[in-house]
């Protein structure tokens, strides 16, 4: 027998209950994934993904050190604007509670 497109009723609840289970439990582990601490060892690739990542700081010599969610960034770029994007990368990431920009200048 060919198919019409018309599905029977009973058919369609059985879809729809489904589909609001999905949408349930992605919304549920969502929200205990946000209330799950992060930690430094994480926060510490984030961040130098996100650096190495940036057209701007390309990574550079830069250090990141993570104690308690607190972010200390170390070492030496060129540019006073690589410096001051990388503490604003830094910032931007989940579960850091502050920055300290301890970056150099280097002129060559």
């Amino acid at each position: 027998m060919r198919s019409t497109g018309v599905q029977w009723p009973g058919e369609m609840k059985i879809k729809r209950i489904f589909l609001a289970l999905v949408l349930l439990l992605s919304l549920l582990t969502t929200v205990f994934a946000a209330g799950k601490p992060v930690t430094d060892d994480f926060l510490v690739d984030t961040i130098r993904q996100k650096l190495a990542a940036d057209s701007v700081v390309r990574g550079g010599a830069i250090e990141v050190v993570v104690k308690d969610g607190a972010v200390t960034l170390k070492g030496k770029v060129e540019e006073e604007k690589q410096k001051n994007r990388a503490a604003k990368i830094a910032k931007k990431v989940n579960g850091v509670k502050s920055v300290t920009n301890e970056l150099q200048l280097s002129r060559p």
